[in-house]
């Protein structure tokens, strides 16, 4: 059984020998552990430092981009024959003691992925804005994906090569939440483990302010919410027009008969109409966006297909 414990890294010289000499070389239960970071087009000195730390692989991509920087690292890690990968911050957010903890349910045959659940209201360094979006955003993605994940942004996780051969990313922001609702449409079985955090040792870098932390954060969740669940999506989007349009139809027509058709109420007719009409269109938007999910995963078991082939031989 063989552990790979990837890092993404992008300009962490400073903090990355903090991370890296935290990380376990023997867990009980796997008996080859390698340690592979990821260099997500650093600036600084941070592949120099990782070669210098012992780091069994380093791969350094020429561009900056934390989902694509994820995917290169599962593809690096199941080409080098990894049986589990687990996800880890360069920044040592996540205690690595708790790695084993992380691994045992795959070990058992419980779950193809386990997340890290991180105590969010204990964190001092969290405001009290972001530890509430946490917990909305963690909710809504137990809602997509219809499973128990207590801690959807945390991206210290274990991956089971199986689960990791399935995994595709299409949002280039961020791929934690993504993947757990992919995972729950492919029901692999999902995980989750509390978890420790260690000390604050530099603000995160997915965003700027919490107003943009907001923005993005909004955003993703709608787009995989469209990508993910495209009927259900255009179905509550189209009720609001229709229900409405139908309300001043129903008016409409109460109007018309008590008033002894007097009066032709013009203008709430055409309301009517043009809101009936868009929910309709919305609905239709709905379905041709099915149709083209199920295309998609389609797509995603030929490429499943082919990576076993390719992965599997090397």
């Amino acid at each position: 059984m063989k552990l790979i414990i990837q890092i993404p890294c992008y300009n962490e010289e400073e903090t990355l020998g903090v991370a890296v000499r935290a990380l376990p070389r023997a867990i009980p239960g796997i008996d080859e552990i390698e340690w592979l970071v990821v260099d997500d087009g650093s600036t600084d000195r941070t592949s120099e430092v990782a070669r210098q730390l012992g780091v069994d692989h380093v791969i350094e991509r020429p561009h900056h981009g934390l989902a694509r920087t994820f995917m290169s690292g599962i593809e690096a890690c199941l080409a080098r024959g990894a049986d589990i990968i687990v996800n880890t911050d360069a920044d040592n957010q996540y205690e690595a003691g708790d790695i084993p903890k992380l691994v045992e349910p795959i070990l058992k045959g419980e779950a193809d992925m386990v997340i890290g659940a991180r105590p969010i209201l204990e964190i001092e360094h969290f405001s009290p804005i972001k530890k509430i979006l946490q917990r909305i955003g963690s909710w809504v993605v137990r809602v997509a994906s219809q499973t128990e994940i207590a801690d959807a942004p945390s991206g210290f996780r274990a991956i089971s090569r199986e689960a990791a051969m399935q995994m595709n990313v299409f949002n280039e922001y961020t791929y934690t939440l993504e993947t757990i609702i992919q995972g729950g449409q492919r029901n692999l079985r999902m995980a989750s483990v509390p978890i420790r955090t260690n000390e604050f040792l530099r603000p995160s870098r997915l965003f700027r302010s919490i107003p943009a932390y907001i923005q993005r954060s909004i955003l993703t969740i709608l787009r995989i919410f469209i990508v993910y669940k495209p009927l259900r999506f255009f179905t509550w989007l189209g009720a609001f027009p229709f229900v409405g349009g139908s309300a001043i139809m129903a008016r409409w027509v109460v109007l018309y008969f008590v008033e002894g058709g007097d009066r032709a109420h013009v203008p709430s007719l055409i309301a009517a109409a043009v809101l009936v009409l868009i929910g309709v269109q919305i609905w239709t938007l709905g379905f041709v966006a099915d149709l083209i999910a199920v295309n998609r995963r389609l797509l995603e078991d030929i490429q499943l297909r082919v990576r076993r082939s390719e992965f599997d031989r090397k």
